[in-house]
C-alpha cells in the first residue's frame, strides 16, 4: 500500500499525540508531510519536529494556500467542523479525526460538504484495518457463524480513573456533550456494525461520571457508560465502556455469537481471534498464507510478527490516499461513517436523560 502512482502532499492541523500518529502513517504510505499547523505559531516549528513534516505553519489559512492535497484534521473536537469546512472549500481532501464532529446536524453537514465538493472524507475508525477484523468479516459474510445470536464485548481504558487526571477531552464545551461513549464506544460501535454488516436500530443506555470533579472544575461528561441495544436484523447485544478502569489500558474486546459459530477479537491481541464451536473451540493467529483476501490485503508483516496499531492506522491512511488518487478500496470509513457514528452517540445521551428508555438511531 502506498501513493507511489502520485506522490501526495498533505498538512497537517495539531501537532500533539493524534497529529504524530497521522504523521508517521503518512510518511509511511509515501506522501510528503509538506507542513503542520500547531497549537499556536510559537509552537508550529515544534509541531513540524514531532509529526515530521517539512515546516510549521501559523495559521490553517497560511496551509490551505500551500500546495497540499488532503488535510489531516488533529485537532479538539469543537474546532472538527471549523476546520474542515475550511479545508473543503479550498478544495482539500480531508482525514479528520473522530468524532467527525459533536453533533449530528454538524456531522452531517460535513457528509453533505464533503459529498458536494467531490472531495474524500475519511474519519479514522482503525480497528477496522487489523487484517483478523477482516479475517472475522469475511466469515461472517460467508456464513459461519450461522444465525448471529448476540453482539456483547467492552472498550475498557484508565487513563482518566486517577482523581487528578486531566485532559481536554474531560471539557464538554471542547470535547462535547459526550465524552467516553463518543471516544470510545463509538469505536466498539462501528467495530460491531462492521463485521455484522448489520446496525443498531434501538439502544438503552446509562452513565456515570466517577469523578465529579477534575482539577477544581466541574465534569458534565462520562467517565463509563453501559448499553443494550437491538439491531436492525434483531440481534440483541450489550456494551460497556469505560475510561475509569484501573488495569486497562486499551482493551475493545467485540464477541459475535452465533448458532454454529461464535468469534471474539481483542485489540490487545490482536493477531488472534478465537473461533468457537459447540464441538470445540480453535485460536486463529494472522498468517498472510490463510486469511481471506481482504484480510490479506491489509496484512503488512510476515506470520510471527507482531503487528498493531500503527499497522492498522498505516493501512487506513494507505486507503484515504488511495480514494483521493481515485480508487475504491474496500472498508474505508469515510464521512457517511462519522456522521453515522453521531447518531448513535445522540442516541446515547437521548436514552441516558429520558431514564435509559429506548431509543430509536436515526438509521438514514
Amino acid at each position: 500500500m502506498s501513493t507511489s502512482a502520485r506522490k501526495l502532499r498533505v498538512g497537517i492541523v495539531g501537532g500533539g499525540f493524534m497529529g504524530q500518529v497521522h504523521g508517521r502513517s503518512a510518511l509511511v504510505s509515501g506522501a510528503t508531510v509538506v507542513g503542520v499547523v500547531g497549537s499556536s505559531p510559537a509552537k508550529a516549528e515544534a509541531a513540524a519536529e514531532a509529526t515530521g513534516a517539512e515546516r510549521g505553519f501559523a495559521t490553517l489559512d497560511d496551509l490551505l494556500a500551500a500546495d497540499v492535497d488532503v488535510v489531516h484534521v488533529c485537532t479538539p473536537n469543537n474546532t472538527h467542523r471549523e476546520v474542515t469546512l475550511k479545508a473543503l472549500a479550498a478544495g482539500k481532501h480531508v482525514v479528520c479525526e473522530k468524532p467527525l464532529a459533536t453533533s449530528v446536524q454538524d456531522a452531517g453537514g460535513l457528509q453533505a460538504a464533503a459529498a458536494d465538493a467531490g472531495l474524500v472524507g475519511a474519519v479514522p475508525f482503525v480497528y477496522r484495518y487489523h487484517p483478523m477484523v477482516r479475517e472475522l468479516r469475511a466469515r461472517i459474510a460467508a456464513g459461519e457463524a450461522g444465525l448471529i445470536t448476540s453482539l456483547h464485548g467492552s472498550y475498557l481504558q484508565d487513563w482518566l480513573a486517577g482523581a487528578d487526571d486531566q485532559n481536554w477531552r474531560v471539557d464538554d464545551t471542547t470535547g462535547g456533550p459526550s465524552r467516553t461513549f463518543a471516544d470510545i464506544g463509538s469505536h466498539w460501535c462501528d467495530l460491531a456494525e462492521f463485521v455484522t454488516g448489520d446496525r443498531i436500530a434501538a439502544i438503552s443506555a446509562q452513565l456515570r461520571t466517577v469523578r465529579a470533579e477534575r482539577g477544581g472544575v466541574q465534569v458534565r461528561t462520562e467517565d463509563l457508560a453501559t448499553a443494550q441495544f437491538r439491531t436492525e436484523a434483531g440481534v440483541v447485544g450489550t456494551i460497556v465502556v469505560s475510561q475509569v478502569a484501573a488495569g486497562r489500558k486499551n482493551r475493545l474486546y467485540l464477541e459475535v455469537s452465533g448458532t454454529e459459530s461464535s468469534f471474539g477479537f481483542d485489540q490487545e491481541d490482536p493477531d488472534r481471534l478465537w473461533v468457537g464451536h459447540r464441538a470445540g473451540s480453535q485460536l486463529l493467529t494472522r498468517d498472510p498464507e490463510t486469511l481471506s483476501p481482504d484480510a490479506a490485503r491489509v496484512n503488512r508483516l510476515p506470520a510471527g510478527h507482531a503487528q498493531g496499531y500503527q499497522d492498522a492506522f498505516d493501512s487506513f491512511v494507505a486507503d484515504s490516499y488511495a480514494a483521493v488518487l481515485g480508487e475504491t478500496p474496500v472498508g474505508l470509513p469515510d464521512f457517511a461513517a462519522g456522521a453515522r457514528s453521531a447518531r448513535v452517540v445522540d442516541a446515547v445521551l437521548r436514552s441516558a436523560a429520558n431514564d435509559s428508555a429506548w431509543t430509536t438511531v436515526d438509521n438514514q
